[in-house]
């Protein structure tokens, strides 16, 4: 499971012109799932998210999580992130997980971090979607749960 993290002053998601999902202060995830993830490497994946400490302190280091802000957190599904781009000039998606296993878990996913943190928002999982944001920082990290 891979996640690309960026903090944001405010991020949003648009299918067909509409918002589908925003946040101000806090957390946009682009979730790559892969083959072998499973509602275990999801659930580590949560934990890690909601207590990653990329917000600034009284003494402006980055010493505070997600939670301790009460930000928000925008999660897209991106199936890109799990793409092989060691050979060629084409990526691969053999390791990505197929699309419907991809959804189930997707959807764990989010109900589980629902369940912990009060302030999430979604896009729609596989649609065509426009996600704009401000990068606070800039500040972005990769997380990689095997």
């Amino acid at each position: 499971m891979l996640g690309l993290i960026q903090r944001v002053k405010k991020a949003q998601v648009d299918v067909d012109g509409e918002c589908v999902g925003n946040i101000e202060q806090g957390l946009l995830l682009f979730l790559g799932l892969e083959k072998t993830d499973t509602q275990v490497t999801a659930n580590k994946m949560i934990d890690k998210l909601l207590a990653y400490r990329v917000f600034a302190d009284e003494q402006n280091k980055m010493n505070c999580s997600v939670q301790q802000i009460n930000g928000g957190v925008l999660v897209v599904s991106q199936f890109t992130l799990a793409a092989d781009t060691q050979k060629g000039l084409r990526p691969s998606f053999s390791c990505a997980m197929p699309p419907a296993e991809a959804e189930e878990l997707y959807n764990y996913f989010v109900a589980q971090l629902g369940s912990k943190h009060e302030k999430i928002a979604t896009g729609i999982f596989a649609a065509d979607m426009q996600v704009s944001l401000v990068n606070d920082g800039p500040v972005t990290f990769i997380l990689n749960m095997e």
